[in-house]
C-alpha cells in the first residue's frame, strides 16, 4: 500500500476544523514533501518525524514521500500533526495497518526519541471532532485529562510513537487519562480587606451585577487596584457553555492548568500598562494568537495606570467592548475570537498624584489636562461606572469595631439581582443587562414613563451624555432595580445611575 489516510484537528482562533493527514509514497529520489498551507513549526515536522521513527526502532521509508492536509486551503499551524503524520507515513508504506486507526483522530507532537509530546488546544479540537462525528481520539497523556472534560467521546492516551505503533498492530493497548486531581479551591481575595470606599464597593457591586464597565480615579492607596482585584469574588461562577469557552481560550494559550478541569472561576487578566497592543488583543505572525482581552473573556481586564497605557493600545479596545469579539486579520487569514469582557480601569487625577488628593496637587492645569486627555472621549464614553475615589482617613483604615460586608454576602445579592435579569430576559438569549440593546429599553414594554426619564433627556439634550450614555444610563438604572430588588426602575433608579455615570469623575471626560 502507498497510500494511507489518518484523521487530526486544525484550528483557526477558537474554531477546530477536522484534517485529513494522507500520506503517498512513489518511485523517486527519497524527499518528504510537504503540502496544505503549513506554517514554520509544521514544516519542521519532517525533520522531528523522521527521527522519531527511526528512534522508534521502525523503518523510514526510503523512497519519494508526499504529505497532504486537506483541506487544502485551510492554514495550518503548530505540531499538533506531528503524530498523524508519522502514522500516516507508517501506513502507507505498509508497516503499520491503517484499519486500527480509521475514524480516529490522532493528536500529539513528537520529540525526536519518538515521545509525543503535548499540545496546545486540544479541548477545541476534540471538541471540533465531536462535532464532525468522530466518537474516538487519541491525545498525548498530558492532554488526557483536557480532552476528557468534552462529552460524547472516548479518549485513549499515548506516551510514544512506540506504543502507538504496538496498538495498530495489535501488540499492546493505549492508556486511559489519568484520574483527576482532588480539587483545591483556590483562596479569593476578600472585599472585608477594604477599608472605608463606601461608593467604590457599590459601584463594583452594581458593576459585577449588571456585567458593567468600570472606571476607578483616585489618588494612589485611596483602594482601586484592592476593589478591582475584589471583583471576580463578586462574580458567580461560570455556567458550562461559558466554561467551555474560557478553558478553550486558556488551553489555546498553553496556560491550562494541568488537572485539565472546567474553569468555573471568571478569569481574571491584568497586564502591565507598558503591554503592546499585539499582547493586549491579540496578534503574532502567521494566523493570530488570543491577547489578554480574550483571556479575560467572561472575565475581568484590570488596566492599572491606564493613563500611562501607550494611546494606540487603548483606542484598539473601542471596537471589542461594543462587540464583545476580536477579528485579527493577517496575511494568512482572518482569526475571530470572543472577548465578553467587564472592564475596569484604574488611573491616578494627574502626574504627581498626591495622596492627600486633588488640594494638595502641585500639577498646573494644563498638565492636568493633557494627563486626562489620553483616555479619550470615545473610550470612556463605553465605560458605564466612573467612580471618584477620596484618600482613606486613618479613622477608616484603623477602625477594628466597624462591621464590613464581607464578598460572600455581597455575592449573594449580586446572584439574585443577575438570576432577575436572566430571567427577564431569558427568551431574548441576554444573560446581564449590559447585553441588552438600548433599543430594546426605549421601547415598549421595556420603556420607561417620561416623568421617570426627565432628568436623563435633559442631560443627553445639554451635551452631558451621548446617545450611547443614554442607553448606559439606562441598563445601569435595570441593574440597580435588581438589586434593589424592583420589577422595573423608577426616577430615583434613573437619577442613581445618572450619578454613578457621571458622578464626581465627569471632570475626566472634559
Amino acid at each position: 500500500m502507498s497510500y494511507a489516510r489518518v484523521l487530526c484537528v486544525g484550528l483557526v482562533g477558537v474554531t477546530g476544523h477536522l484534517v485529513e493527514v494522507e500520506a503517498d509514497l512513489a518511485q523517486g529520489l527519497p524527499a518528504v514533501t510537504l503540502t496544505g498551507l503549513p506554517d514554520a513549526a509544521l514544516n519542521e515536522a519532517r525533520d522531528r518525524v523522521r527521527a522519531a521513527v527511526v528512534n522508534s526502532g521502525e523503518t523510514w521509508p526510503n523512497r519519494r514521500m508526499t504529505i497532504n492536509l486537506l483541506p487544502a486551503a485551510l492554514p495550518k499551524q503548530g505540531s499538533g500533526f506531528d503524530l498523524a503524520m508519522a502514522a500516516a507515513l507508517l501506513a502507507s508504506a505498509g508497516s503499520l495497518p491503517a484499519k486500527q486507526l480509521e475514524g480516529v483522530v490522532v493528536l500529539g507532537e513528537l520529540g525526536l526519541d519518538g515521545a509525543v509530546r503535548p499540545v496546545r488546544g486540544v479541548l477545541p479540537m476534540v471538541a471540533a471532532a465531536v462535532r464532525a462525528g468522530i466518537t474516538e481520539v487519541i491525545v498525548p497523556l498530558a492532554n488526557a485529562c483536557e480532552a476528557g472534560v468534552v462529552p460524547g467521546v472516548s479518549v485513549l492516551a499515548v506516551d510514544s510513537l512506540r506504543r502507538l505503533a504496538r496498538f495498530a498492530r495489535g501488540d499492546a493497548v493505549l492508556l486511559d487519562p489519568p484520574p483527576p486531581e482532588p480539587f483545591a479551591p483556590t483562596p479569593t481575595l476578600d472585599l472585608a480587606d477594604v477599608a472605608g470606599q463606601e461608593l467604590g464597593r457599590y459601584g463594583l457591586e452594581v458593576a459585577a451585577a449588571g456585567g458593567h464597565h468600570l472606571a476607578l480615579f483616585g489618588p494612589p492607596g485611596a483602594g482601586k487596584t484592592m476593589l478591582a482585584e475584589r471583583l471576580p469574588s463578586i462574580l458567580p461562577e461560570l455556567d458550562d457553555a461559558a466554561s467551555l469557552e474560557v478553558t478553550a481560550l486558556q488551553s489555546i494559550a498553553g496556560v491550562l492548568p494541568p488537572s485539565g478541569r472546567l474553569i468555573r472561576r471568571p478569569p481574571f487578566q491584568a497586564p502591565h500598562h507598558s503591554a503592546s497592543t499585539a499582547a493586549l488583543i491579540g496578534g503574532g505572525s502567521g494566523l493570530a494568537r488570543p491577547g489578554a482581552l480574550s483571556l479575560a473573556h467572561r472575565g475581568v481586564l484590570f488596566l492599572d495606570e491606564v493613563a500611562e497605557i501607550a494611546p494606540a493600545t487603548l483606542q484598539a479596545l473601542r471596537q471589542p467592548l461594543e462587540t464583545g469579539r476580536i477579528v485579527l486579520s493577517r496575511v494568512r487569514g482572518t482569526t475571530e475570537f470572543p472577548a465578553r469582557v467587564q472592564l475596569v480601569a484604574a488611573a491616578n487625577p494627574c502626574p504627581c498624584a498626591s495622596p492627600a488628593g486633588d488640594h494638595a496637587c502641585t500639577c498646573p492645569p494644563l498638565v492636568r489636562r493633557r494627563y486626562r486627555a489620553k483616555l479619550s472621549g470615545p473610550l470612556l464614553d463605553r465605560i458605564d461606572i466612573r467612580i471618584s475615589l477620596h484618600p482613606v482617613r486613618a479613622a477608616q483604615l484603623v477602625a477594628t469595631g466597624t462591621p464590613v460586608t464581607p464578598s460572600a454576602e455581597v455575592a449573594s445579592r449580586v446572584a439574585r439581582a443577575r438570576a432577575a435579569a436572566a430571567a427577564r430576559w431569558r427568551s431574548s438569549g441576554w444573560l446581564v443587562n449590559a447585553e441588552v440593546p438600548g433599543s430594546v429599553l426605549r421601547r415598549p414594554p421595556w420603556s420607561l414613563p417620561p416623568a421617570d426619564t426627565a432628568d436623563l433627556r435633559a442631560a443627553l439634550d445639554r451635551g452631558l451624555l451621548s446617545a450611547r450614555g443614554f442607553d448606559r444610563v439606562m441598563r445601569l438604572a435595570w441593574t440597580i432595580a435588581d438589586l434593589d430588588g424592583l420589577d422595573r426602575p423608577g426616577r430615583a433608579e434613573v437619577t442613581e445611575a445618572i450619578q454613578l455615570r457621571m458622578g464626581e469623575s465627569h471632570e475626566y471626560a472634559e
